[in-house]
């Protein structure tokens, strides 16, 4: 995992299963651009594109998953090292009173831990998290 720079976040990692009209395109080229070898996911977005799948019931979508999205990218675990990055920057939001969803802040343990940059179209979120390295993949290229 040595050439990895970028950490999907969940409205990024998500864009390949959405129909072709619904697909964020700047997304789209920013991936193309990058490539799948630099790219990896946080086991965190796999989950939450699940309980998508499952609670959409949807078997064109579940099927584009098993077929294109599954398993196409390393997927970090959350471990000893995101799990404390978590706390400490969990503890800091709270301090200044600039609190993140856990789900997002737990993406972004995982990318700080790794040393990887957050692509994102959450930008509203994913701003608010102090030091985090992020990019809004809603811009164009």
């Amino acid at each position: 995992m040595d050439n990895i720079t970028h950490l999907l976040d969940t409205s990024v990692y998500s864009q390949s299963l959405r129909r072709k009209e619904g697909r964020n395109s700047n997304a789209v080229a920013w991936w193309e651009r990058l490539g799948d070898s630099r790219l990896a996911v946080c086991v965190i977005s796999d989950a939450e594109v699940r309980t998508g799948l499952i609670k959409n019931r949807s078997v064109r979508m579940t099927e584009k998953y098993e077929q294109t999205l599954k398993g196409s990218l390393p997927t970090y675990p959350i471990d000893e090292s995101v799990a404390e990055t978590f706390a400490q920057m969990k503890a800091r939001q709270q301090l200044i009173g600039n609190e993140v969803a856990d789900l997002d802040l737990l993406i972004a343990a995982c990318a700080r831990s790794h040393g990887l940059i957050v692509a994102t179209l959450n930008h509203r979120d994913f701003s608010r998290i102090e030091g985090l390295a992020w990019e809004d993949w809603g811009r164009p290229l």
